[in-house]
């Protein structure tokens, strides 16, 4: 005799894959707000007007802005990564394939500001506040696109201590750190000012390009990944 499964379960996985649709719509709303009008201009109730819900359903699905954000996050991050494997694999030295993933990692970005500001935005948050924010499954999500990211950084620079262009001590602490101050430096490339002393308290500004921000990033990479090697 067949046993048929229980109505209920029939019930149960349509109710979820109905949730997971609407997520996703509400994820893709999101990326398009960020996208066409910046991370600091898109509001929940912008992100839900542009589902055709309200508010209240936003928060069903989302603890808050922030895991919203964090979960966006999630997806540029998930195409980062293709970019950076693509540059990885061109590569014919250790010192190329750093140089690969770090330019990719920069024109990913200037090509995509509100990643970079919805990355900043997170990291403003410490451990203990994302974990209070942020759900555990989401947290895990967007940890595991970090991660992803980071591993190419990783193998990129193991790849070079390993075949004795680079110095490094620890390949997971300097992956963090070009993550980390990429970030950061992409600012000047959006600002293009430099703040500098003409005189003593006298200061002015001059001007720096998104090429010159990619090529000291790329330069800085090296120089830090060659370690000793460097004044050898």
């Amino acid at each position: 005799m067949v046993q048929r499964a229980p109505e209920t379960d029939g019930r149960r996985s349509a109710a979820a894959a109905r949730r997971r649709a609407r997520e996703a719509e509400i994820l893709a709303a999101t990326r398009e707000l960020f996208d066409t009008r910046g991370v600091r201009d898109a509001q929940i109730e912008d992100i839900a007007r542009a589902v055709g819900i309200n508010r209240a359903i936003v928060y069903r699905h989302f603890t808050g802005k922030e895991e919203l954000f964090a979960l966006t996050l999630e997806g540029y991050l998930d195409e980062l990564r293709g970019d950076l494997e693509q540059a990885s694999s061109a590569a014919d030295s250790a010192e190329g394939r750093l140089a690969g993933v770090v330019g990719a990692f920069v024109d990913y970005a200037l090509a995509h500001p509100a990643f970079v500001d919805c990355a900043q935005s997170l990291m403003r948050n410490s451990g203990p506040e994302l974990l209070d924010e942020i759900s555990e499954s989401a947290l895990f999500r967007l940890g595991r696109g970090i991660s992803g990211c980071l591993k190419m950084l990783s193998d990129a620079l193991d790849h070079g201590v390993e075949s004795g262009a680079f110095d490094v001590a620890d390949t997971n602490l300097l992956a963090n750190t070009l993550y980390a101050s990429g970030l950061g430096a992409l600012q000047l490339a959006r600002v293009g000012i430099l703040v500098k002393e003409a005189a003593p308290g006298v200061p002015t500004v001059g001007t720096i390009s998104a090429d010159q921000v990619r090529e000291y990033l790329v330069v800085s990479a090296l120089a830090l990944a060659r370690g000793a090697r460097a004044s050898a």
